[in-house]
């Protein structure tokens, strides 16, 4: 798998443009904003599937201008999909943000795979951010949206999140090998490995 990130919007969140090799087509995950930076990463590539890892204002930033640019389909969990389509749903309409995004064509739920090329990604519904935040895992890497982080875990304070919710999903991704690789909506990659030592919302034995 090749996997490039990106930078992003107000809040420095990563998008992960991933595919199987440097020229075959992509899957957009958080679309965070940046419109032309994101597009110009692209250059010509196919685009299959957007998806985001869950409805928060701060991850689909640019989504409309990317679907109106490579005409994939968006994606998100079933649970979030309503959520997104109004800035008072996606959160950020309370820090001034008004973004939105129109209705997924697609929703996803537990075991559902996106492919692009070789490439399939696998959905894990990991609530506890959101009701419908999800990790996509597949060929050794898990792209953790705002469920894990490098040392931490996402909030579980804004509306949807729960904490319960939010622990059952970390023990979960702590049962996968030591050597996924996690990119994270926020901050640097880790590895599963990485987090059984040093991440103090890990379930210890």
């Amino acid at each position: 798998m090749r996997v490039e990130r990106l930078i992003l919007g107000a809040l420095d969140t990563n998008c992960f443009l991933a595919g199987d090799d440097a020229d075959g087509p992509l899957v957009i995950i958080d679309p965070a904003g940046d419109a032309d930076e994101l597009l110009a990463a692209i250059a010509f590539r196919a685009v299959v599937a957007v998806v985001l890892t869950h409805g928060h204002f701060d991850h689909l930033g640019a989504v409309r201008e990317v679907l109106a640019a490579t005409g994939a389909p968006l994606m998100v969990h079933e649970d979030d999909a309503a959520a997104i389509t109004t800035p008072e749903g996606a959160g950020g309409a309370i820090f001034g943000f008004a973004y939105s995004a129109p209705s997924a064509d697609r929703t996803l739920a537990e075991g559902s795979e996106i492919t692009a090329g070789t490439l399939t990604l696998q959905v894990l519904h990991t609530p506890g951010h959101t009701p419908g935040s999800m990790c996509l895992l597949g060929g050794g890497h898990l792209f953790a949206g705002d469920t894990l982080f490098s040392g931490s875990v996402g909030r579980t304070d804004f509306p949807g999140g729960d904490p319960e919710e939010m622990r059952r999903s970390i023990a979960r991704l702590a049962a996968l090998p030591d050597e996924t690789r996690v990119h994270c909506g926020h901050g640097p990659d880790t590895s599963i490995g990485r987090e059984r030592r040093v991440n103090p919302f890990f379930p210890r034995a």
